[in-house]
């Protein structure tokens, strides 16, 4: 070949190189998570708001849903990847299949902040747990909420309590409030606000930490999007530390996201937001018994087989 002949056909090279457009980034992973318009929600608006995600290089999509029945609905069509619910509701849906994973508890009842609340009617006669045989206490059945009042009877040395279905938390609150029920168990905020117009506080899980949140995603998402699921638990992990620098910061996020009711929007206190941590292997078994023995499930569930240390951010100290 001549020498004219191979400095044409490099500079034919070097043309078509330049026509080549340069190769682009990998795009970042995206996640869609369901919540509800609940206290334990807010370190999720928080690391949106404070830009975490984007910097941890994971788009998320924070779905809001107005019921559990929609929330649960939009997990078994696979239209979310994560969502924020119990060990109750997780239990109900997976079914033994193990399409579900727990990866991060995200609140407790503690000696900071109670969870769910035992509350007295305004005028009732029940002024102790003493009082509470005998009397219909207003509950979601088959709900963490009946477990909780079921494990806070028990650890106060109480037979089983009659429950009644009241199942829209809303509803609960105005039928103990009128009188309509003796007792309920509440969650906060319409806990708090429920004490403040005289409803009386006979049990909560501040000391039994019975009542518990936690964070779960399909194992599709997990199996598919390891380092996503990372990523997104490092940002919740910074927004937990950001609340707890300076929570009167997020107040008027959390009155917006978690529908902290008017009377009580400038008194409602911030809850303490635990760190990375799972549920533990004896809270877990608890559940499952008391499950097993109202036949909601079919027989044990391992830990293992629903609850996973794998995605979690590494202690503080060791990253």
């Amino acid at each position: 070949m001549s020498t004219k002949a191979i400095l044409s056909l490099l500079l034919a090279l070097a043309l078509l190189a330049g026509c080549q457009a340069p190769a682009s980034a990998p795009a970042a992973a995206s996640l869609k998570i369901g919540l509800l318009p609940i206290v334990d929600s807010l370190p999720m608006y928080v690391a949106e708001q404070e830009g975490f995600f984007a910097a941890q290089k994971v788009n998320v999509e924070l779905v809001p849903f107005s019921s559990a029945v929609e929330r649960d609905s939009a997990v078994q069509a696979g239209q979310v990847d994560g969502f924020l619910n119990d060990l109750v509701a997780t239990l109900l849906l997976d079914k033994g299949s193990g399409k579900l994973r727990v990866v991060r508890q995200t609140f407790q009842g503690s000696p900071a902040k109670p969870m769910m609340y035992l509350l007295a009617a305004p005028h009732s006669n029940v002024k102790t747990a003493g009082d509470l045989p005998g009397v219909d206490v207003g509950v979601s059945s088959n709900s963490v909420i009946e477990y909780t009042t079921q494990m806070l009877a028990q650890k106060a040395g109480l037979p089983p309590l009659r429950t009644i279905e009241v199942s829209k938390i809303p509803v609960r609150f105005d039928m103990l409030m009128q009188g309509q029920l003796q007792a309920a168990t509440l969650p906060d905020p319409l806990a708090s606000l429920a004490i403040t117009q005289g409803a009386r506080l006979i049990l909560d899980d501040s000391k039994t930490g019975d009542g518990q949140s936690v964070l779960t995603f399909r194992q599709e998402t997990l199996a598919a999007k390891p380092a996503a699921v990372k990523a997104f638990l490092v940002a919740y992990e910074q927004a937990v530390k950001t609340i707890a620098a300076a929570p009167d910061k997020y107040r008027a996020l959390l009155v917006e996201r978690a529908k902290v009711p008017e009377q009580i929007k400038d008194t409602y206190s911030i809850p303490p937001y635990p760190p990375a941590h799972l549920p533990s292997e004896a809270e877990f078994a608890s559940v499952v018994q008391w499950m097993v023995g109202k036949g909601l499930l079919a027989g044990p569930v391992a830990y293992g087989q629903l609850v996973s240390a794998e995605y979690l951010p590494p202690p503080a100290g060791n990253d």
